[in-house]
């Protein structure tokens, strides 16, 4: 499986606005949590799942999502083409990333906010959950 964006809209009237994603579905998912990256630190990097899908979808701000196919979870490639979608929270998009990838997660704005929605149970998070150094694939500007 190739990641994907799964596209929504929204809908503005005197009332407010609505964002959706109609074409989401929540079938798989085992939980949720809402990334904010400190100003300092803009970027988190880089989290393989061997296992586990990712969904992100922007609630507040603008990110950079970055995104590598694994090739080899001991020893990856440090040549690895390192593929980039950006979101905001006007786009009411999804980025899907499939098992296989690790992802880095870049906030734009200040107090910018990512729901990422995970379909792996939390008691199988730790066989799953590779860590790289923040550093190891070069994020292009």
């Amino acid at each position: 499986m190739e990641p994907k964006i799964i596209q929504g809209g929204s809908f503005s009237d005197h009332r407010g606005s609505i964002s959706y994603v109609n074409d989401f579905s929540f079938a798989g998912i085992e939980r949720f949590y809402i990334i904010s990256n400190s100003e300092s630190n803009p970027i988190r990097a880089w989290q393989g799942h061997k296992l586990d899908a990712k969904n992100f979808y922007c609630i507040s701000g603008s990110f950079k999502i970055h995104f590598v196919k694994i090739d080899n979870w001991d020893n990856p490639s440090k040549d690895l083409l390192v593929e980039t979608v950006s979101a905001s929270a006007s786009d009411s998009k999804i980025i899907h990333i499939p098992a296989g990838y690790a992802n880095a997660v870049e906030s734009l704005e200040k107090d910018s906010k990512l729901i990422s929605f995970s379909t792996l149970p939390l008691s199988n998070v730790s066989e799953d959950d590779v860590r790289y150094e923040s550093d190891y694939w070069k994020i292009n500007e």
